[in-house]
């Protein structure tokens, strides 16, 4: 568990950081009110951690995610992720959100249907609020039933959600954007 590296990277919606053991990725920061906060955050979830230089195969994610946040279509389903101490529960949600495409959404009672759960809807929200990978494990495109936006656990919540899915592209042409109304629909897997 001391092995874990850190390094903090400017994107287009602010600066983001990222946590990794050997070549797995172990947690992904979206900003943070101020560097301290997110310093803090990766410091309760991982005391023993040090910030480093990224290897090259941290820094490919890295460029991915800038690249994603910049617009452009990027797959970052092939990120090796550190899900060990995770729950069962949880990795297969993950697998199953990972499988949605920039400008596309699946909702929350969708990702319980494919996991042959359909039932679980609430327990697919409360696994993708602890998402310790987002942008990697999208939990942004997961909305709630009738293209609804649902909540949104990174700081500025919906808002910040909402902000994810314009860049992507998966509002509905009709939607306004982000100081507008909240858009009615989003775009469909």
């Amino acid at each position: 568990m001391n092995d874990v590296r850190f390094t903090f990277f400017d994107t287009a919606v602010g600066r983001c950081g990222i946590a990794w053991r050997a070549q797995d990725i172990a947690a992904v920061l979206l900003p943070e009110k101020t560097d301290a906060a997110a310093r803090a955050r990766l410091a309760r979830r991982f005391p023993q951690a040090r910030e480093a230089e990224p290897p090259p195969e941290i820094r490919r994610v890295i460029d991915g995610i800038v690249a994603l946040l910049a617009g452009e279509r990027r797959d970052l389903s092939d990120v090796a992720l550190d899900c060990e101490s995770l729950p069962a529960f949880h990795r297969r949600v993950y697998e199953v959100a990972r499988t949605i495409r920039p400008g596309s959404t699946l909702s929350y009672g969708e990702i319980a249907a494919r996991l042959g759960e359909p039932r679980a809807a609430r327990e697919v929200g409360e696994a993708l609020g602890r998402n310790p990978f987002p942008i990697v494990v999208p939990c942004h495109r997961v909305v709630a039933a009738g293209g609804k936006l649902g909540g949104f656990s990174a700081r500025g919540g919906v808002a910040t959600k909402l902000r994810l899915l314009e860049i992507e592209g998966a509002l509905a042409p009709e939607a306004p954007m982000l100081f507008g109304e909240l858009p009615r629909a989003v775009r469909r897997a």
